[in-house]
């Protein structure tokens, strides 16, 4: 499908105009993947049925979610489920995926732009700015149900871009991939006192806060932009990367971002923080990295 965007994020990111364009597209399917932290006492489904784009569907990524991952939050399920769950949304072989948040800081909607490309579906692509940039420029939305159209998909799991605690258990001792943490610097520096627990990071990693990848109206910052702020880091983006945050939510920011700067295969640690800090033997460094 011809996109108008520059080519550093063809196949990434798609603007609003874009997506109004291609709206009644056949092969287009648009889903509202918006998800809150508890602290922001939002229903993201709520907001969803009272206002969404036409023809979107709600993937939810708490649903959308291991079943045995209690008390883990979201993590990712195995290919039966998931392919039950997202085939029941009409998203399959065959048609692109428009993802999009209800706030503009794209969130989950990079941790279902993720989901999706780890089971093997790569033409999926996050809508730049999300709703608030779609209501700002005065495009279309409703409240009305969106029709079920179950399509088939194929999954097939790429293990690369989806990391176990054992690995990054190892990777503390190996240093073969560079973990990038997209926490706030204080819960990185073990500053604050954190809802997991122990306060600090895994020995050997980097910080990069997610927002820092993202400009004040919630749009991703350009390629060189994105590149420099990896760098600041101490990241070097020619070199395996390995992502990381609270819950596994803001890393796939981080994932998203190294994507436009160039690297397409960073992978995602997906219990993240929530399960590394409730994990007995696992170390803490605390102070900057």
């Amino acid at each position: 499908m011809n996109n108008p965007l520059s080519a550093h994020v063809a196949d990434a990111l798609v603007s609003t105009q874009w997506l109004a364009d291609h709206l009644d597209a056949p092969d287009v399917r648009v889903v509202d993947a918006s998800w809150y932290m508890p602290a922001d006492n939002k229903n993201a489904r709520e907001i969803y049925d009272a206002q969404h784009i036409p023809g979107a569907v709600f993937f939810d990524i708490d649903e959308i979610a291991a079943d045995d991952s209690a008390p883990l939050p979201h993590m990712m399920p195995d290919a039966i489920k998931f392919s039950a769950k997202v085939r029941k949304l009409g998203l399959g072989d065959g048609v692109r995926i428009v993802i999009y948040g209800q706030t503009g800081s794209a969130l989950a909607a990079c941790r279902a732009w993720w989901m999706l490309r780890h089971f093997g579906h790569n033409d999926v692509v996050v809508l730049d700015g999300g709703l608030p940039k779609w209501l700002a420029e005065g495009h279309p939305v409703t409240d009305a149900p969106t029709p079920p159209r179950e399509r088939h998909f194929t999954a097939r799991a790429n293990s690369f871009l989806l990391r176990e605690i054992d690995q990054v258990m190892s990777n503390v001792t190996t240093k073969r991939e560079q973990l990038v943490d997209a926490r706030a610097g204080e819960r990185f520096r073990g500053e604050v006192a954190d809802p997991w627990g122990k306060s600090g990071h895994v020995p050997g990693s980097f910080n990069l806060p997610f927002n820092v990848l993202l400009n004040a109206d919630g749009t991703f910052k350009d390629a060189a932009e994105i590149r420099a702020a990896f760098e600041d880091a101490g990241v070097d983006l020619e070199k395996p990367i390995v992502t990381t945050c609270g819950s596994g939510v803001t890393a796939c920011v981080l994932a998203m971002g190294a994507y436009i700067a160039a690297n397409k295969q960073v992978a995602v640690f997906d219990g993240s923080w929530a399960q590394w800090a409730t994990t007995e033997d696992s170390p803490v460094a605390t102070g900057p990295a």
